[in-house]
């Protein structure tokens, strides 16, 4: 759904529209819970924090003002259900659950395109689980969820420099675990070239350095090929397309709605 067609129901909503503001709360939740999903690791936790998000939503979708965004917006308050989800499961096991069905590329026309896409989506969604928490994120909100890396520093209270930092070793690592290989085997002039190609796609490389890197890569068949499995993997990051699941989706519906309805003080200004 379109950033205008989504401000429109807030506007609608603000005027008194309870279906408008339903409806929005339905528009975002597949990136909500897709976001989530990544970042708590878990799908109670990640339904949890679906609902927990949509409820903040309905109780405070009056106080935006516009400042910033309103995906920025949805985005610092998913970002701090998150932080809190996590506290309270500070003793949980660690171990991860596999993605199922829940994250999925639909975009593909064919049955094989479909099926190969999902898979390989979830090699990358389960790559990026993996990451730290503190590069997890920034890589979502940049390539997963498309956000400015404004945006992101907003989102996370960074600076954008720190934000960039941060990507940069993000990509990095997500390249390695799904190359398999921590160390490429370069030649000893090879530069970092995963992190001076992270810094050339947010366009933070000066024309002399791009030109030296722009040589390299055409005479270095190892690193041309780690920046095109980089570039490969962000697309995939970028195409990452969420449906939450039916059963998950009536609850939280079922949930919202009740707190609208039978308790319309809760989401009054």
């Amino acid at each position: 759904m379109s950033a205008a067609h989504t401000e429109t129901l807030l506007d609608r909503a603000r005027s008194g529209d309870d279906e408008a503001l339903l409806a929005l709360l339905e528009a975002v939740q597949p990136q909500v819970y897709r976001f989530g999903l990544q970042m708590c690791r878990q799908p109670e936790d990640a339904e949890d924090v679906l609902q927990d998000t949509l409820l903040t939503l309905a109780r405070s979708f009056r106080d935006f003002r516009g400042a910033s965004s309103l995906s920025t917006w949805l985005y610092t308050i998913t970002r701090s259900v998150c932080i809190k989800r996590r506290r309270k499961s500070k003793y949980a096991p660690e171990a991860l659950t596999p993605i199922d069905d829940a994250v999925i590329a639909d975009a593909a026309p064919r049955q094989d395109a479909v099926v190969e896409h999902k898979q390989t989506w979830a090699i990358v969604a389960e790559a990026i689980r993996g990451l730290p928490e503190d590069q997890r994120e920034v890589l979502i909100l940049r390539d997963v969820e498309g956000l400015s890396t404004k945006a992101v520093a907003e989102v996370v209270d960074e600076t954008e420099a720190a934000v960039k930092s941060r990507l940069h070793r993000a990509r990095g690592s997500l390249r390695a675990t799904i190359s398999g290989r921590s160390r490429l085997p370069k030649r000893p002039e090879c530069p970092d070239i995963r992190t001076i190609f992270s810094e050339h796609l947010e366009g933070t490389l000066a024309p002399e350095v791009c030109s030296r890197m722009e040589k390299h890569l055409s005479d270095c068949p190892t690193c041309a090929a780690e920046c095109a499995g980089l570039r490969e993997t962000l697309a995939m990051c970028s195409q990452a397309s969420t449906t939450v699941p039916p059963d998950i989706q009536a609850r939280i519906t079922s949930c919202v709605a009740r707190v609208l309805h039978h308790h319309p003080e809760e989401v009054s200004p």
